[in-house]
């Protein structure tokens, strides 16, 4: 991943410190998909944000920078001019069958959400991630990436993921859906 494109991709001047530090252990440490099922960060021309709308308005607000599955779902920051720094964005996942669902708080929420390990799903009424303890098998790079997370960021993985994209849901949704249904409506 190149960090240049990355940031021009973007559209910004600076690279998130999160991201920075993200992009160095997928190039440096691991790989796409390696560390966390179905997850890597991507350079996105916004293709996948096209089929929902092509408004302007709706395309500079939303910043698409990982693949959420294997399937074609993907996360974006929402700049829904709340926070400071992009740090502190919301992240939402947009699902390759429908759905977009706030999902976390920010960006090292995000990370630690994915360190449960497993791809998340979408659905039209809600994302989750779910662990059938009898058919996983942890991520080649995962205790690589859990003690990365622990290094750089005092944190580890959440045990209960689905509390959290509900707490993000709590706090965000609401405001997220008055904003969304201008672009696109599911009714």
């Amino acid at each position: 991943m190149d960090k240049q494109a990355f940031k021009e991709n973007l559209k910004l001047d600076v690279l998130p410190g999160v991201l920075d530090k993200l992009i160095d252990f997928q190039n440096d440490v691991s790989g796409f998909e390696y560390y966390a099922q179905g997850f890597g960060l991507t350079i996105d021309d916004k293709l996948g944000l096209k089929s929902w709308s092509e408004a302007s308005e709706f395309l500079d607000k939303l910043l698409p920078f990982a693949q959420a599955n294997g399937s074609g779902s993907f996360y974006a920051i929402w700049n829904n001019d709340s926070a400071q720094s992009i740090d502190n964005m919301p992240v939402v996942v947009f699902g390759d069958e429908g759905g977009t669902h706030v999902v976390a708080e920010n960006i090292l929420q995000l990370l630690q959400l994915i360190a449960y390990d497993t791809e998340i799903s979408v659905e039209w009424n809600n994302a989750f991630f779910y662990k059938d303890e009898d058919d996983y098998e942890a991520s080649e790079d995962l205790q690589k990436y859990i003690e990365w997370l622990k290094i750089n960021f005092n944190t580890a993985p959440l045990q209960d993921p689905n509390a959290t994209i509900q707490a993000a849901q709590d706090k965000y949704k609401a405001s997220f859906d008055q904003w969304f249904k201008q672009y696109y409506n599911v009714e």
